[in-house]
Protein backbone atom coordinates (compact mmCIF):
# COMPACT_ATOMS: atom_id res chain seq x y z
CA UNK A 1 0.00 0.00 0.00
CA UNK A 2 1.65 3.26 -1.02
CA UNK A 3 2.70 5.34 2.10
CA UNK A 4 -0.11 8.22 1.95
CA UNK A 5 -2.54 5.48 1.03
CA UNK A 6 -5.95 5.84 3.88
CA UNK A 7 -7.61 3.14 5.72
CA UNK A 8 -10.48 3.99 7.74
CA UNK A 9 -10.94 2.46 11.62
CA UNK A 10 -13.07 2.42 14.15
CA UNK A 11 -12.37 3.96 17.95
CA UNK A 12 -14.50 4.50 20.92
CA UNK A 13 -14.75 7.61 22.44
CA UNK A 14 -16.80 9.30 25.20
CA UNK A 15 -19.83 11.71 23.49
CA UNK A 16 -18.13 14.37 24.97
CA UNK A 17 -14.95 13.89 23.33
CA UNK A 18 -16.55 13.46 20.41
CA UNK A 19 -18.16 16.61 20.10
CA UNK A 20 -15.03 19.00 20.78
CA UNK A 21 -12.97 17.23 19.05
CA UNK A 22 -16.07 17.62 15.95
CA UNK A 23 -16.13 21.22 16.81
CA UNK A 24 -12.65 21.89 17.06
CA UNK A 25 -12.05 20.41 13.68
CA UNK A 26 -14.61 23.03 12.51
CA UNK A 27 -12.90 26.30 14.58
CA UNK A 28 -9.91 25.14 12.39
CA UNK A 29 -11.63 24.84 9.12
CA UNK A 30 -10.24 21.01 8.54
CA UNK A 31 -12.29 18.04 8.07
CA UNK A 32 -12.67 15.39 11.32
CA UNK A 33 -10.70 12.74 9.54
CA UNK A 34 -7.81 15.79 8.56
CA UNK A 35 -7.99 17.18 11.84
CA UNK A 36 -7.60 14.26 13.57
CA UNK A 37 -4.85 13.02 11.62
CA UNK A 38 -2.77 16.28 12.15
CA UNK A 39 -3.47 16.19 15.63
CA UNK A 40 -2.43 12.93 16.13
CA UNK A 41 0.73 13.44 14.21
CA UNK A 42 1.58 16.50 16.04
CA UNK A 43 1.19 14.31 19.43
CA UNK A 44 3.28 11.52 18.30
CA UNK A 45 5.93 13.83 17.01
CA UNK A 46 6.21 15.58 20.14
CA UNK A 47 6.55 12.05 22.12
CA UNK A 48 9.12 11.01 19.77
CA UNK A 49 11.17 14.18 20.45
CA UNK A 50 11.00 13.95 24.26
CA UNK A 51 13.95 12.49 25.71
Amino acid sequence: MPPDAKRQFSVYLPVELIRRVKHASVDADESLSSFVERVLEDHLRQSEERP
